[in-house]
């Protein structure tokens, strides 16, 4: 039910083009993948989603879990009935709230204790627990519950977060494949998330570890959390090779040009961030590189497309003032456009790169991504 299948590798990089079959439909790699936190890309209906080139989307065990709880999305029909989205669904396990909401909650081994940022409920999530949680929301992906070390961390905290979170994987494949049964009329692949800071040794230790287990695909977790950019790259660049060849591989919370570029280079096919949605709640537009703040004066009398090389719904009907008379005004039509838009030009540089790849041309054509960021 689950494969990876490697269709072609540039001679050059470590990047790979390939297909990864799931039960609700494949994605083609290297991909962006858009968040939708609660069961919901913002601003942006599944039919507008389909138009980006999305085909994997994320939600989130945790903030489902507290809103609307995971028991009346199971009644539901599961995350795909339930949010109208018929393509592939990955959940992280909530394991990256260990992290952002490091003041509100207490970590053992047995699991970590939140409070909820809504009403202040002591919420306690296991390993066992966000199995059990991700099993009723039906996604096709779920990944293991993990705890994600801050940036800057002492050696001793990230090798105390890595060694727990190696527990924990061998714990959450204990609860996913003896859960007794189970309601979904499709299997669910249980992803590992590689930890272990800027330490390249934690990192190796721990990949080490997990791959035992043949998991049907791995994430790298743990970047993005802080580090300069030279750090995340040596990060990806040492811990990707150490992944199977033959299983997708994740780098999760990642969603710029140059660090897609670059971790597609060291051999990673999936990548998320909220940075498009987010961005244009805020009224900036992604274009061929460039972030532009459509509240500028000179876009109010700019009556071209945002990007006339654009397939997007947003460009192709519309002009550069409108869309800023829309985020100066605070219409929700103009966050939704221009969400489509920056999913869209996401989603079509990696899909750019891909064609780059099948045609021996991804070094060359994607160079000034390649280079490391000059420093300012």
């Amino acid at each position: 039910m689950f494969k990876f299948d490697c269709q072609a590798r540039c001679p050059e990089t470590q990047a790979r083009v390939g297909v990864f079959h799931t039960p609700h439909g494949i994605i083609e790699t290297p991909r962006f993948m858009p968040v939708g936190t609660l069961a919901n890309v913002k601003t942006v209906t599944p039919a507008q989603l389909a138009t980006t080139g999305a085909q994997m989307i994320l939600a989130n065990t945790y903030h489902l879990h507290l809103q609307p709880g995971e028991e009346i999305i199971a009644a539901a029909g599961g995350l795909h009935r339930f949010m109208g989205w018929s393509g592939p669904i990955l959940t992280d396990s909530g394991g990256f709230q260990v992290f952002s909401l490091s003041q509100m909650r207490a970590i053992s081994d047995a699991g970590v204790l939140f409070k909820s940022p809504k009403d202040g409920q002591e919420i306690f999530m296991s390993p066992e627990i966000a199995m059990e949680i991700q099993g009723q929301l039906g996604a096709d992906v779920i990944m293991a519950f993990d705890e994600c070390p801050p940036y800057p961390a002492t050696r001793e905290q990230v090798q105390a977060a890595t060694e727990r979170t190696i527990r924990w994987l061998y714990r959450c494949h204990q609860a996913h494949y003896h859960r007794p049964n189970s309601p979904l009329s499709h299997p669910q692949a249980l992803f590992g998330i590689i930890q272990g800071g800027v330490y390249l040794d934690l990192r190796r230790a721990c990949a080490a570890e997990m791959v035992k287990l043949d998991l049907p695909g791995y994430a790298i977790g743990g970047v993005s959390v802080g580090e300069p950019p030279e750090l995340i790259a040596g990060v990806v660049a040492a811990t990707t090779p150490l992944l199977p060849e033959d299983k997708p591989r994740y780098l999760m919370g990642v969603g710029t040009y140059r660090e897609m570029a670059q971790a597609i280079a060291a051999g990673i096919d999936l990548f998320d961030c909220v940075i498009p949605t987010r961005l244009a709640r805020h009224g900036s537009a992604l274009v061929q590189g460039e972030r532009w703040n459509l509240k500028n004066a000179r876009f109010k009398t700019d009556f071209t497309p945002l990007d006339e090389t654009c397939t997007c719904y947003a460009c192709q009907n519309f002009s550069r003032a409108y869309l800023s008379h829309l985020i100066r005004a605070q219409e929700v039509l103009g966050f939704t456009l221009l969400a489509i838009h920056n999913l869209t030009e996401l989603i079509r540089f990696t899909q750019r790169i891909r064609t780059a790849i099948l045609a021996g041309t991804f070094t060359s054509e994607f160079a000034s991504w390649l280079k490391p960021q000059e420093s300012a």
